[in-house]
């Protein structure tokens, strides 16, 4: 249950991150069959497919470590089914928001357009 809240945390954390920069939020923990997507957002016509990891400690290693391939082609599928269902947005991107979040502080990391 800690896990699940510390996510959530995080995605709170991420959401309000991308609004304070001039992203709009479109949809969070968008789902399609045993798929989840984080966050959706856009930014100057673009939408972009956001996966958040969150830690509160190093013990496992940083947040962006834990982003696999096989996690980013789950992402990639579920951004396809999103896309079949709104077939407007022609341009798009894969972001990751990695979070460490300490006593006092959160440390908020954008790795933008990470695929190639």
């Amino acid at each position: 249950m800690k896990n699940k809240h510390t996510g959530d945390k995080g995605e709170t954390i991420a959401a309000n991150f991308l609004q304070k920069r001039g992203f709009n939020i479109i949809e969070r923990n968008w789902r399609y069959k045993h798929l989840e997507i984080d966050i959706i957002a856009s930014l100057n016509e673009k939408l972009h497919f956001v996966e958040v990891k969150t830690r509160t400690n190093q013990k496992f290693g940083m947040p962006e470590e834990s982003v696999s391939q096989a996690k980013m082609n789950r992402l990639k599928i579920a951004a396809e089914a999103f896309l079949y269902l709104h077939p407007e947005w022609e341009l798009i991107q894969f972001d990751v928001i990695a979070i460490m979040i300490g006593k006092d502080k959160e440390d908020v990391l954008l790795i933008d357009d990470v695929f190639f």
